[in-house]
């Protein structure tokens, strides 16, 4: 916070409500069917961070599931959307433009099939490399310039597999206790990327 910020924090009358300036996204697909698939570790990260500040992501609006907080000092709200996987950007652009909120100030938690589970990466902006969910969202708000953790859900396990049966097939076991590993580090470095320092998060927790 500069000493500009400091001074309007300072100003603001009591009880006035600081105003709603990120918002982080946990892409899936809703119902029971789909608890624990691998397209579904978005929302499961977004659930650990959900937790880890008492936040209830249990109000509908914007064809989502929406929960609102401050995390890091920052005015948060934390998005599961409930609109299946291949539209997710409706819901992220309906909240962005209510809210005013920056393509800059939406981060977007989503699995990549590329990566081997255990491993995530953080980029700051780019294309939607394949993913409906990430192509969406760029439609949607008419950016690409918004972070994302690619969270590492594993390949397909031969090049045949059709890649719809494969997102949506259950973790193993053993893979959901390595994701439950991931947890502290993903809040950490969304903590990072949430008070703008993204460039510690990439060096600090890209694997």
């Amino acid at each position: 916070m500069d000493i500009f910020e400091l001074f309007r924090s300072i100003e603001k009358k009591p009880g006035e409500k600081v105003p709603v300036t990120h918002l982080v996204v946990g892409l899936g697909n809703p119902g029971r069917e789909y608890e624990k698939t691998r397209h579904n570790v978005g929302f499961m990260m977004l659930d650990a961070l959900a937790k880890k500040h008492g936040i209830a992501v249990t109000t509908s609006k914007f064809h989502a599931l929406i929960g609102e907080g401050t995390i890091e000092g920052v005015r948060t709200i934390l998005m599961k959307p409930q609109t299946f996987m291949n539209h997710s950007g409706e819901a992220v652009g309906e909240c962005a433009r209510f809210y005013k909120i920056p393509p800059e100030n939406i981060l977007i938690l989503c699995d990549e099939i590329s990566f081997d589970v255990g491993v995530f990466r953080i980029r700051r902006k780019g294309s939607a490399g394949g993913h409906n969910g990430l192509k969406s969202i760029i439609a949607h708000i008419a950016s690409e310039n918004f972070p994302r953790f690619k969270i590492g859900v594993g390949n397909k396990p031969n090049p045949e597999y059709d890649l719809a049966s494969w997102v949506l097939s259950r973790f193993p076991e053993d893979d959901l206790k390595t994701l439950m590993t991931m947890e502290d580090a993903i809040i950490s470095a969304t903590h990072l990327s949430l008070k703008g320092d993204i460039d510690t998060a990439m060096n600090r927790y890209s694997r």
